[in-house]
């Protein structure tokens, strides 16, 4: 963060007030000091997140071989990093896992498939899987499949899906250096069909994959277009095999100061613990969740491991929340 000084009190009295922070207002936010934008956010969070921790679980609907070339991703075809590759997750094994999550108080399931969309037999068969454990299973449900369609987004919409995940990933001035098989635009496109259908949204990205200060207050406006109930962040896990697996890891300031500075962006949303918080400590994630986080991801992540969710209910418990 920069070594200027910011007044943030009259920026968090705005917040407080209801009021939403002005491009240069956010962009100010990088010349607060760390304790002073950490207990601004604290002080948001407290008034407006409510007492539950919001819990979801993923499973991976389809692995491997995807045609994008995302830098940070074991699954793109375009680097050898010797992830699992299989068409589409077997039926049995993802019904049993939403009924594993729902009996432990999960709120909701998501399906998570490599590529850039699903299409043809494939949204078929994960549709289905959908609509079995919305009506079977009785958790609620969402879907990440790529940049769908406004077909394919209806088709989720038809089976009961209510939530549609697709990530920003990061700054639109950094994206295109990480990426340049899709836009953030075409992201945003897929956003739109899913709010079309009265759909929530659950957009957020990474962290730590060399983007400046500024453009992590640049990456928490892009966010205000994708209008997420649910904002996941993710922190960068270099993987070997990717163009990033010699990354430098981001330091526990910067993530906390992350964690702020997108409450005071989104004072309503739910934060939620992603990938990578598996290398944080206890006393780091109960102060993100302190200032900001409100929701996490729990059980084991796409490709990484992730938490195990007795550990989360304990952690939610330690932090005075219902889980």
């Amino acid at each position: 963060m920069s070594t200027n000084c910011v007044n943030i009190d009259p920026l968090k009295e705005k917040v407080l007030a209801g009021g939403e922070l002005t491009e240069q207002e956010v962009y100010s936010l990088c010349d607060v000091p760390s304790h002073e934008l950490r207990e601004a956010a604290a002080e948001v969070t407290a008034k407006f997140c409510p007492r539950r921790f919001d819990s979801c679980s993923i499973i991976n609907a389809r692995s491997g071989k995807c045609s994008e070339n995302c830098k940070w991703c074991a699954q793109s075809a375009h680097y050898s990093t010797g992830c699992d590759e299989y068409p589409v997750v077997d039926h049995d094994e993802c019904l049993e896992a939403a009924r594993l999550n729902h009996s432990q108080g999960v709120g909701r399931f998501s399906l998570v498939a490599s590529g850039r969309a699903v299409k043809g037999g494939a949204l078929d068969k994960i549709t289905a899987m959908l609509r079995e454990i919305k009506d079977d299973v009785g958790i609620a449900t969402c879907a990440s499949l790529g940049l769908l369609d406004a077909d394919g987004m209806g088709r989720l919409s038809e089976a009961g899906v209510t939530r549609y995940h697709c990530n920003l990933e990061t700054a639109p001035s950094h994206f295109a250096t990480l990426c340049t098989t899709h836009t953030i635009e075409d992201k945003l496109r897929t956003i739109q069909h899913a709010h079309d259908l009265g759909m929530e949204v659950c957009s957020g990205g990474i962290i730590g994959m060399g983007e400046t200060w500024r453009q992590r207050a640049e990456f928490a406006l892009a966010l205000r277009r994708a209008r997420p109930v649910s904002i996941p962040i993710n922190m960068l896990i270099p993987i070997p095999g990717t163009p990033l697996a010699d990354s430098t890891l981001i330091t526990d300031e910067e993530i906390l100061d992350t964690v702020a500075l997108l409450r005071l962006v989104h004072p309503k949303a739910i934060l939620r613990f992603a990938g990578g918080r598996a290398r944080l400590s206890r006393e780091v994630q109960l102060e993100a969740m302190r200032i900001g986080i409100s929701g996490a991801i729990v059980g084991d992540m796409l490709t990484t491991i992730g938490n195990r969710i007795n550990e989360d209910k304990k952690l939610a418990n330690d932090a005075g929340l219902e889980f």
